[in-house]
């Protein structure tokens, strides 16, 4: 079973948002190595959002509710947020939600600004991390994958993600206000990860030339060779040499406080880190402006209805093809196991008709086709029964009428099946 753990920029605080990003990262080993329940945890941590799923073991369902209490305290733990604020904070989906949920977000439609252009590749990237982590399940694979496969689909066939779309070109677009321009300013951008190559990409469409960077991990001089950029190695001078200061590193601490600046010449600050990268105290100072996320998110722009629409029905549609296929992959073991059992019973007979001289085979023939023809309807009241979430009740059936316990004779089958191979 799927479960996931968020808190966005819609129910929770920044500064709860940016605890999270700090912390709660780590947690997810710790729910998966420590956690009978939870077989797997992908964590997704961005500007503006933090989700955990959560694959919980199907034969420990029941127990959910206490998985879910126990994740509550390990992320608050590792994040430094008290469980009961943590609790107060968090929405906790389940089930079929928890595949739409996902899929609007890796599209972009729960975004601060939707149909922006990072948040697919974010998702991408707790992914692959959970990878090296080891915490990913086959199951969240499944789901992370499929989402991806979503956020082409939207991207193709609605109006929703138009090019360009981020909380970068955002921010400069509320700086553009105050700036003339761009081609005669200064700009010094912090940090070199993906999000500063989207800035400098922002920045170079909106005329800027003089672009400087300066990297607090010491990887600036390799950053500006690859994008044609001047590297500094000395902050406090290339804020001072700055029109414009744009920081976006994955620093834990702020990078930039007031200390590092000096009252003078009107200076613009977009932090778009978080874990914030500036620390507040520089808005202080005479002639800083100072514009962080929870500033920039108050400007983003309304959706446009209509896109947004028929964006929401792709991602449902999509999200209930991947709820009935998941669910009817649960009950292979039923299906197994009732195959199995039949075709025992059926080697069983074949057998009995040869020792009794059948030597052209017809009543084995008949055998084989009379299996196959009663094993036909079984089989799509299966799939027709997960569709409509009542599998349960097929598993329930193979059990009362043949006493076969899908699980371990599925097992005993995959068993024998490797013995044979």
């Amino acid at each position: 079973m799927l479960m996931c753990l968020t808190a966005n920029h819609r129910n929770t605080s920044f500064e709860m948002l940016e605890k999270l990003s700090i912390g709660a990262p780590r947690a997810a080993g710790i729910l998966v190595s420590d956690s009978v329940a939870i077989s797997g945890a992908v964590v997704l941590a961005t500007c503006n959002r933090f989700e955990a799923y959560l694959e919980i073991d199907d034969s420990l369902a029941a127990d959910s509710a206490a998985a879910m209490e126990n994740s509550m305290q390990v992320i608050g733990l590792a994040s430094g947020v008290d469980a009961e604020e943590l609790r107060s904070s968090v929405t906790v989906l389940s089930g079929t939600d928890v595949a739409e949920h996902l899929f609007a977000v890796s599209s972009g439609l729960e975004s601060v600004i939707v149909g922006e252009d990072e948040i697919s590749g974010q998702v991408r990237r707790s992914l692959a991390q959970a990878r090296i982590a080891g915490t990913t399940s086959s199951g969240l694979e499944r789901l992370f994958q499929k989402a991806a496969n979503t956020s082409r689909e939207v991207k193709s066939q609605t109006a929703v993600g138009g090019a360009g779309r981020s909380l970068v070109r955002l921010g400069l677009e509320l700086a553009s206000s105050r700036i003339v321009d761009w081609s005669s300013s200064r700009v010094l951008i912090v940090g070199t990860g993906q999000y500063a190559a989207t800035t400098v990409a922002a920045l170079r469409d909106r005329g800027a030339e003089d672009l400087t960077v300066f990297s607090p991990s010491g990887r600036a001089a390799k950053f500006a060779l690859r994008l044609g950029l001047t590297a500094s190695t000395n902050l406090v001078t290339a804020l001072a040499a700055a029109d414009v200061v744009i920081t976006c590193t994955a620093s834990e601490a702020p990078v930039v406080s007031a200390a590092h600046l000096v009252a003078g010449d009107r200076r613009i600050v977009i932090d778009l880190g978080l874990p914030r990268n500036v620390d507040p105290d520089v808005s202080t100072i005479t002639g800083i402006e100072l514009l962080d996320l929870e500033t920039i998110s108050l400007h983003a722009p309304l959706e446009e209805l209509s896109a947004t629409r028929d964006a929401r029905a792709l991602v449902s549609s999509v999200a209930s093809e991947f709820a009935a296929s998941t669910t009817e992959q649960q009950l292979t073991p039923a299906i197994v196991a009732l195959r199995s059992h039949v075709f025992g019973l059926l080697e069983a007979e074949i057998t009995r008709a040869h020792s009794r001289g059948d030597e052209d085979g017809r009543i084995e023939a008949a055998l084989r086709h009379l299996t196959g023809v009663l094993l036909h309807t079984p089989s799509v009241r299966a799939r027709e029964l997960a569709r409509a979430g009542d599998g349960q009740s097929f598993s329930d059936a193979v059990t009362a009428l043949f006493g076969i316990d899908a699980v371990s004779e599925t097992a005993t089958q995959l068993t024998r099946d490797n013995l044979s191979a």
